[in-house]
């Protein structure tokens, strides 16, 4: 019961509280994935999902038992190819994320992570025919202006990783699409137990492949890895489960401050000049766009 409780019985005294533990949670996830910088990142990508989903089953089955329907494990057989294609652009996005994190500073690595949250305005104009407004455009042509500037094009392999982070914010951003079209037909839990189990079947043979045996801190980094992210993941669905998501979204930033701290305090890494840029144009159009749904929901 007290493990139940702590999964579902917390009331939200504020909703960008909960977004804001979820940033951190997400923040010190991708530090334990750069801790354990000897073991390969699709070891990492293993144990984040495999962690998490061990986390997520006895949640499952509590709730089962509570509504009598197996429906939370397998989902509704209409809603089964999404959840399959939800996962996949969600495991191909971890592993590129990962590969980006091992190589970049934190604070690039996760700049280049929100770009998502603009990709969704763009796939959403074209899978869910919903229309991109006037005011959109100019925040979505600062963001990717700010996303060359992180990147610094140019003939050295650091594009590598650079370009590797911007596709997985692509694929979070197709994935969050998915999850968007499955709002109010599957549970999150629903969602998230067939994210770890995919990503855990598709990582196991190569990961069986690269085997690399951790050594205790190692190991200690890989098992944080899941606890992380499965914090992160919980902390985001009590945020928009107690907030309107337009109001407790831009709170997800603070994820990029939180990177920048613990980059520096483990690894004194800090930001150029261009990346610094490109992080207050990234900001910055989201905090417009946050600014002008707000506005307009109060006119409406």
């Amino acid at each position: 019961m007290l493990y139940m409780s702590f999964f579902t019985g917390i009331k939200a005294p504020s909703a960008p509280i909960f977004m804001v533990i979820s940033a951190l949670s997400f923040a010190l996830m991708s530090a334990a994935v750069k801790q354990a910088d000897q073991i390969p990142f699709i070891q990492k990508v293993f144990f984040r999902n495999f962690v998490m989903g061990i986390l997520v089953i006895p949640v499952l089955f509590l709730k089962m038992r509570s509504s009598g329907s197996a429906r939370l494990f397998f989902g509704a057989s209409a809603n089964r190819k999404r959840l399959l294609i939800r996962s996949l652009f969600g495991f191909f996005g971890v592993m590129l994320y990962f590969y980006s994190v091992e190589r970049l500073h934190l604070g690039d690595s996760a700049m280049l992570n929100k770009l998502s949250a603009f990709f969704v305005i763009i796939l959403s104009a074209v899978f869910l025919n919903e229309r991109i407004r006037r005011y959109q455009v100019p925040a979505l042509f600062a963001a990717f202006a700010g996303a060359v500037l992180i990147i610094k094009p140019g003939m050295n392999m650091q594009i590598v990783p650079a370009a590797a982070g911007l596709c997985a914010a692509l694929l979070a951003a197709a994935a969050y699409t998915i999850i968007a079209s499955l709002r109010g037909r599957e549970d999150s839990l629903t969602i998230i137990f067939w994210f770890s189990a995919i990503s855990v079947l598709m990582s196991l043979i190569p990961m069986i492949l690269v085997w690399t045996t951790p050594n205790a801190a190692e190991l200690t980094a890989l098992i944080l890895t899941g606890v992380f992210a499965a914090g992160g993941q919980y902390f985001l669905t009590l945020a928009y489960t107690h907030g309107p998501a337009g109001e407790v979204s831009i709170y997800n930033y603070t994820h990029v401050v939180f990177s920048v701290i613990i980059g520096f305090i483990l690894w004194r890494e800090i930001p150029d000049l261009f990346s610094f840029v490109g992080a207050v144009l990234i900001i910055g159009a989201a905090v417009f766009l946050y600014l002008k749904r707000k506005r307009n929901f109060n006119e409406v």
